[in-house]
């Protein structure tokens, strides 16, 4: 099984380019994952891994997330291997995304943030609600 689940923040935007034989839309960018442990007297590190998303999932990812902002990937790593052209073998690692979660716990008043919801593809009505509570009396439970 080849199932990766991560959460860290973006070090850079997503970069994007098509595929020049069907023109497809992959998207790039790192995530800084910091490690689960910290040694004492040292500060704690974090590792930087390449994430590569695919079409309608790249180009959510180009469209809504930004540098610093945290973010869940769940997907799969592959390794590539590919030959400069001075004929130097090179090697990559990289996640594959298959899902891709907000995961900032502060949205709301961050400059150029969208209330967009992930999970349902919706905008959540946060101004104008219908019902207003006016004391903890009024609630139901």
């Amino acid at each position: 099984m080849n199932k990766v689940i991560l959460m860290g923040r973006l070090t850079r935007d997503p970069e994007v380019r098509y595929t020049q034989t069907n023109n497809t839309l992959v998207a790039s960018f790192a995530l800084a994952v910091n490690r689960r442990f910290v040694r004492q007297g040292e500060e704690r590190q974090a590792d930087f891994i390449n994430i590569v998303a695919w079409s309608k999932l790249g180009e959510f990812c180009s469209k809504y997330f930004k540098k610093g902002q945290q973010v869940g990937i769940i997907g799969r790593i592959q390794t590539r291997t590919w030959d400069d052209d001075q004929g130097q073998k090179h090697y990559i690692t990289e996640v594959v995304a298959e899902e891709a979660y907000f995961a900032d716990s502060k949205r709301d008043g961050e400059a150029g943030s969208s209330n967009f919801d992930a999970t349902f593809g919706t905008m959540p009505n946060t101004t104008g609600s219908d019902f207003e509570v006016s004391s903890g009396d009024d609630l139901p439970f």
